[in-house]
């Protein structure tokens, strides 16, 4: 069954077919190492996940590289601020080295609690100063790079179009650009490859144009190249990226050697908070921890991104969050039911929800139609270990560990409970004490934001985890 991946390129949805019939290569944008990831990133990280899965599910070998970026991300598209590195430095009181490593670390073990598959490369900007280099100077001798006080910059005019990816017009755009950034830019659009370093700059290297470092998109254009070759299959990263970040990267890869890297281009949408944009100032920007905290396991969240395509927006609530915790302990029993189920079932209906999955999956990872066919598995009303077998199939796509499903359900029994709702039931017994009834009710609902039901009983007040 062939599969279908909506390319942004072309702005159409058509069948995948790998330059290398034994091999898919892809190139995956990876995070920034300045802070915590939060759930807004990781949507991107669970379509990574569910794309390597697809893929392999259909029989493919991966070749995947994904980048670590520990240098050169300045606060703004723009080419101006400073290194995101840098800045968590100094509020921090550590190198960006030791800022890098922390965060890198957090990344890696939040990836392992979602079940996220790692790409069998993985990148870190710093470890390939080199490679970036010489790619800087094939753009420069190409003539596609020019050099002012304070950056090389990529000379967007001498392409035969750019953008490619987005709908931006350009030209009617560059009226109104800004240029104030660095007025020795030629155009308004040109990007630094190759940025000087100010003396009191902490990461720089040397270069034919001093002490220096490299400009943000270069990274991914570079390793891209030095581990999947000048074209490769695919490249996944968020909308965001879209603009500016991929459409620089293509412009970089066609100033050294004349080609568009990828061949397919995938974008998810964004993640929403409460129906509005996640933001810091508004304070609704959560990290795997956080859920964890308030009852919702990162495989809940998982299993939450399923309820969205990844080309539309998706909207977090923690009410959202919560049914799907709830959803995903339901999925759980209804594989323990099944698998200790000797009853029989017809292989012809086995064989109906193998293709009703695979089609679903291999139509762009149409995971919501998928997992409707995992739930009418879940629901049969014939409990068989076939089924629980089939289960077990569909999770090498879901990532959701159904093996260790009675692991999840027990330790959920166990768990102990937060300080936090511990400190809220004793405040709301005494509201209760004192017949304050409206705060008992809003200490409730505090209650229910961390994962947990309090019942009033005859016998007194019960607490059960979501």
């Amino acid at each position: 069954m062939p599969i279908k991946l909506y390319n942004t390129l072309t702005k159409q949805k058509s069948e995948f077919e790998p330059l290398n019939k034994d091999e898919v290569r892809i190139y995956s944008c990876g995070p920034t190492v300045y802070s915590y990831a939060h759930i807004g990133n990781f949507r991107t990280y669970v379509f990574m996940d569910n794309l390597r899965r697809v893929l392999e599910y259909n029989g493919y070998k991966l070749k995947h590289v994904m980048n670590i970026t520990d240098v050169g991300h300045l606060e703004s598209d723009a080419d101006e601020g400073e290194d995101k590195m840098e800045k968590a430095a100094k509020k921090e009181d550590k190198s960006p080295y030791e800022i890098a490593k922390f965060y890198t670390d957090a990344f890696f073990k939040d990836m392992d609690k979602l079940h996220i598959e790692r790409p069998e490369i993985i990148a870190k900007a710093t470890e390939h100063i080199d490679d970036m280099l010489e790619f800087a100077k094939e753009i420069v001798k190409n003539g596609y790079g020019y050099e002012t006080s304070t950056a090389i910059y990529f000379d967007v005019s001498k392409l035969d179009k750019y953008p490619i990816l987005s709908n931006r017009n350009v030209d009617e755009q560059i009226a109104g650009a800004r240029v104030d950034v660095d007025p020795e830019k030629r155009n308004p659009y040109d990007f630094a490859i190759w940025i000087k370093a100010p003396a009191n700059h902490i990461m720089k290297w040397d270069s034919p144009w001093g002490l220096s470092y490299p400009g943000w998109h270069l990274e991914c254009s570079a390793m891209g190249r030095k581990y999947l070759g000048e074209e490769f299959d695919i490249h996944t990263g968020g909308v965001d990226h879209i603009p500016t970040h991929h459409e620089n990267e293509i412009a970089q890869s066609k100033g050294a050697c004349g080609k568009v890297p990828a061949k397919v281009w995938m974008h998810v949408e964004f993640l929403q908070v409460d129906g509005g944009k996640m933001s810091k100032s508004l304070g609704n920007v959560y990290t795997i921890t956080q859920l964890e905290e308030k009852g919702i396991e990162a495989l809940a969240y998982k299993m939450f991104c399923y309820t969205a395509h990844y080309r539309t927006k998706l909207n977090f609530t923690f009410e959202g969050a919560h049914s799907s915790q709830k959803a995903l302990n339901r999925l759980r029993e209804s594989y323990i039911n099944h698998r200790n189920s000797n009853e029989t079932i017809d292989s012809e209906k086995i064989e109906e929800y193998k293709n009703k999955f695979l089609e679903a999956i291999n139509d762009d990872l149409n995971m919501p139609l998928a997992m409707s066919v995992v739930w009418e598995i879940a629901r049969n009303e014939v409990k068989s270990s076939k089924l629980a077998d089939l289960l077990i199939d569909f999770d090498k796509v879901l990532g959701l560990d159904l093996a260790n499903s009675q692991k999840y359900l027990n330790e959920q029994k166990e768990v102990e409970l937060p300080n936090e709702v511990t400190q809220l039931i004793n405040e709301r017994k005494k509201a209760r004490e004192e017949k304050k009834w409206e705060l008992s009710d809003e200490l409730r609902d505090k209650i229910k934001d961390y994962g947990y039901i309090v019942k009033d009983t005859k016998e007194g007040m019960t607490v059960e985890k979501i």
